[in-house]
């Protein structure tokens, strides 16, 4: 659950202004070959406590007072935020998490409304 506006631009009508969402959110990892040993894509604890840890950053927090320099902050920049995030984190842990593939973030608005984004990820 997030509040943000798109700071009044026209484009947005009535969301232009400040309002709040409640997103789902769905990663897919996915990767070519499975891990070697275990016959996983990720551990999925891992991968759960990664995902909880980036949208504590976001959930229940005004968006505007995140992002500087009146972002859009839509479902799809959201989207490639989170990509981003999971991204750093996933860095962070290293070869513990032993992951090397895409990621696809979805964020569901509703079950007419919803964006994702998807990139390669490299864990060094």
């Amino acid at each position: 659950m997030i509040a943000h506006s798109f700071h009044g631009h026209p484009s947005f009508g009535p969301a232009g202004g400040m309002h709040g969402a409640t997103y789902t959110c769905d990663v897919e990892f996915c990767t070519s070959t499975l891990h070697p040993e275990t016959n996983w894509v990720i551990d999925i604890g891992q991968a759960s406590s990664i995902l909880a840890k980036v949208l504590s950053k976001y959930n229940f927090q005004n968006l505007d007072e995140l992002f500087a320099n009146s972002e859009m902050t839509t479902t799809e920049f959201m989207c490639k935020q989170i990509h981003q995030d999971l991204c750093e984190e996933l860095k962070k842990v290293g070869s513990s998490c032993d992951f090397a593939g895409s990621i696809c973030v979805k964020l569901w608005e509703s079950h007419k409304a919803w964006a994702s984004y998807s990139n390669e990820v490299v864990v060094d």
